[in-house]
C-alpha cells in the first residue's frame, strides 16, 4: 500500500543551467528531455522562452518529439505592471511556445513587491490574477509558483496566503511554495505547509533550493506536510548552491517512505541518469552523489569489507542495484557483473550466449575506466566494446593511418589539414581535406574514403563535441577525454575517446561514431561503386 501519489517536476533544462558551469545545447536539452520522460518524470521545465534564442530552439524542437510519460512546461513569470495579458512579451511567448502547461512565477513577499517591483501589495495581486485566469483561458495547465513563499510567510503570513488564494480563484492548477534563499529549515517548513494546506484548495508543490544544504530534507517534508508536486534537478544543478537533487529525492520518497511516483523499476535508472546529465553538462560526476555517486556504496577494507561480504545491509542503507549503482568491494565483482547486464539489456545487446565474455568485459571496462574512459554517455562506444570482446563486431573499415598539418601563417586564418588511409572491403583509400580545425579535418578526410564504399555516409551528421582535461595537474601533458554526439534520421548517439593527444582522443571517438552508424542504421553492404 502506497503512502500517497507524488509527481516530480524536473528543472533541470531550466533552473539547472542557472547553475555555475552548467550549460547545455538546445540538442543536449532534447536528450535529457528524451531520459526523464523514459524514466517517467511528469514534468519537464524546458526554458524561458522568449528570453534567448537557445531556449525557443528546444521548445521548436520538442514540437516534433513524442513525449509519453512527461509535459513538457514553458517557464515565465507574471506580467508586468501596466500590461495586459494580451500585449505582454512575455506572457505570449509562453502561449508561442505551444507546450501543455506553463509554469509562471508570482511575487508572495511583500518586501519583494514594494522594493523589486515597487508597485502596491493589491497590484501585485491583480499581476497574479489576470496572468493565471489568462493562461487558462488559453487552455493551458497552469502551475503558479509563489517565489519566495516561506520568507514571505514568515515576514506577513496573511499576505502571502492572498497571493496563493489569487492564483487559486483565477484557476490555478497547482500552487508551488518556492524556498527561494534556500535558508528555511525543516521544522518550519513542515510548520508553514501545513498550515496552508488548510487555507487552499489547489494541490500543493515544493521547489526548494540548497542555501542551507536542506534543499532535499525539505522536499521530502514538504510532502510528508501535503505537498503532491516536487520540483529539482538532476544532481542537484541550480544557482548558487543548487536545487533539490531529484535524484535523491525520489528513492528517499519511493524506497523509504512508500509513495507512488515514477514506475518503481526505472528507480534503478536513476545512477545512469546522473551521470547522463553530467556528461552532457561537461562536468565531473562527483564521486560523493548520495545513492547515485560512485562512491555511495564503496567500502574500503578491514571490517566493513569483511562485513559486507557476509551480509550487505551492515552497511548499506539500501541496495546499490535499486537505484542503478553498484557495490564497489575488491573481493567481488558480482555489482560488476550486474551492471553490465543490465547496460547489455539496455542496448538491446544479447549476452546470454555470451555469458564467459561478462568477465572479460567487467576487468576490461574498470580498466578503461581507470584510464579515463566514461560510457555512461557515449553509448555506442560501449556497444561497439562489448561486440568486441564477445566477437561479435561487423567489419567495417580499418586504419591504416593518418597525418595532421596545422598550418598559420600571418594575416590568414589557422588552417588544418588531415590525410587518411583506411582499408575498406580489401581495398585502400587515400584521400585528404582541409578544413579550419583539426577534428574537422579529420572528418571530412574519413567521409571522402568512406563514401565510395557507403554512398550515404552523408546522412549522418556530427553533433556535438566535448572536451574535458582529466588531470589538471598535468597541464599540457594531461590525458583529455573527447565525446562526440552524432546523428541520423532523429537516430542520436555518443562515442568517447582518451589519450594524452588531444587528437588521438578526438580520432577514437570520430571513428567509433562512424562505425556505429555502419553497424546499425546502414543496412548495405559495402560497394566499390562512386557515390554518383
Amino acid at each position: 500500500m502506497t503512502a500517497g501519489k507524488v509527481f516530480y517536476f524536473d528543472t533541470t533544462l531550466r533552473d539547472g543551467t542557472q547553475g555555475e558551469n552548467v550549460s547545455f545545447s538546445a540538442d543536449d536539452k532534447i536528450r535529457i528531455a528524451r531520459k526523464l520522460d523514459s524514466m517517467g518524470i511528469h514534468y519537464i521545465e524546458g526554458g524561458w522562452p522568449g528570453s534567448n534564442p537557445k531556449d525557443m530552439d528546444f521548445f521548436t524542437k520538442a514540437k516534433a518529439e513524442t513525449f509519453h510519460n512527461a509535459r513538457i512546461v514553458a517557464f515565465g513569470s507574471t506580467i508586468r505592471f501596466g500590461n495586459t495579458p494580451e500585449n505582454d512579451p512575455n506572457i505570449q511567448a509562453l502561449i508561442e511556445a505551444e507546450t501543455p502547461a506553463v509554469s509562471i512565477f508570482g511575487k508572495s513577499w511583500n518586501l519583494h513587491v514594494s522594493e523589486a517591483l515597487g508597485i502596491s501589495p493589491e497590484e501585485n495581486i491583480h499581476l497574479i490574477k489576470e496572468s493565471v485566469k489568462y493562461l487558462k483561458s488559453q487552455g493551458r495547465e497552469v502551475i503558479y509558483d509563489a517565489e519566495h513563499f516561506f520568507d514571505g510567510y514568515k515576514a506577513d503570513s496573511d499576505y502571502a496566503i492572498c497571493t496563493l488564494l489569487a492564483a487559486q480563484e483565477a484557476g490555478a492548477d497547482w500552487l508551488v511554495l518556492c524556498d527561494t534563499n534556500g535558508g528555511t529549515l525543516s521544522n518550519e517548513l513542515s510548520e508553514i505547509v501545513g498550515s496552508v494546506r488548510k487555507l487552499v484548495n489547489a494541490p500543493l508543490g515544493i521547489h526548494a533550493h540548497n542555501d542551507a544544504e536542506m534543499a532535499v530534507a525539505n522536499s521530502v517534508a514538504a510532502v510528508q506536510a501535503g505537498c503532491t508536486q516536487v520540483q529539482g534537478t538532476v544532481n542537484g544543478y541550480g544557482e548558487r548552491c543548487g536545487n533539490a537533487n531529484l535524484c535523491s529525492i525520489i528513492p528517499n520518497l519511493q524506497l523509504k517512505l512508500n509513495f507512488a511516483g515514477i514506475p518503481q523499476e526505472h528507480i534503478a535508472n536513476i545512477t545512469s541518469l546522473s551521470v547522463f546529465v553530467s556528461e552532457l553538462a561537461n562536468l565531473s560526476h562527483s564521486n560523493q552523489l548520495p545513492y547515485v555517486g560512485k562512491s555511495a556504496f564503496a567500502h574500503k577494507g578491514g571490517i566493513h569489507v569483511s562485513a559486507v561480504i557476509k551480509n550487505p545491509d551492515t552497511y548499506e542503507h539500501i541496495h546499490p542495484e535499486d537505484v542503478g549503482n553498484g557495490r564497489r568491494v575488491l573481493l567481488s565483482d558480482l555489482s560488476g557483473r550486474s551492471n553490465i547486464k543490465f547496460k547489455a539489456e539496455e542496448l538491446n545487446l544479447d549476452l546470454e550466449k555470451y555469458q564467459e565474455y561478462i568477465p572479460t568485459i567487467v576487468q576490461e571496462l574498470k580498466q578503461r575506466e581507470h584510464d579515463g574512459f566514461m560510457y555512461e554517455a557515449a553509448e555506442a562506444s560501449l556497444e561497439l566494446l562489448i561486440r568486441s570482446i564477445t566477437k561479435n563486431a561487423t567489419e567495417t573499415f580499418d586504419l591504416k593511418g593518418f597525418r595532421m598539418l596545422i598550418e598559420k601563417n600571418e594575416g590568414e586564418p589557422i588552417r588544418s589539414e588531415a590525410t587518411i588511409r583506411v582499408l575498406v572491403n580489401g581495398e585502400t583509400e587515400h584521400t585528404a581535406a582541409e578544413a579550419a580545425g583539426p577534428v574537422h579535418a579529420l572528418d571530412q578526410a574519413l567521409r571522402k574514403a568512406l563514401i565510395k564504399f557507403f554512398p550515404q555516409i552523408d546522412e549522418m551528421q556530427l553533433s556535438d563535441y566535448k572536451v574535458r582535461v582529466l588531470n589538471e595537474k598535468d597541464a599540457t601533458q594531461a590525458k583529455v577525454r573527447v565525446l562526440i554526439d552524432s546523428t541520423c534520421n532523429g537516430h542520436t548517439w555518443g562515442t568517447v575517446g582518451v589519450s594524452e593527444n588531444i587528437i588521438e582522443a578526438s580520432w577514437q571517438a570520430l571513428m567509433e561514431s562512424f562505425c556505429y552508424y555502419l553497424i546499425n542504421y546502414y543496412k548495405t553492404e559495402p560497394t566499390a561503386q562512386s557515390a554518383s
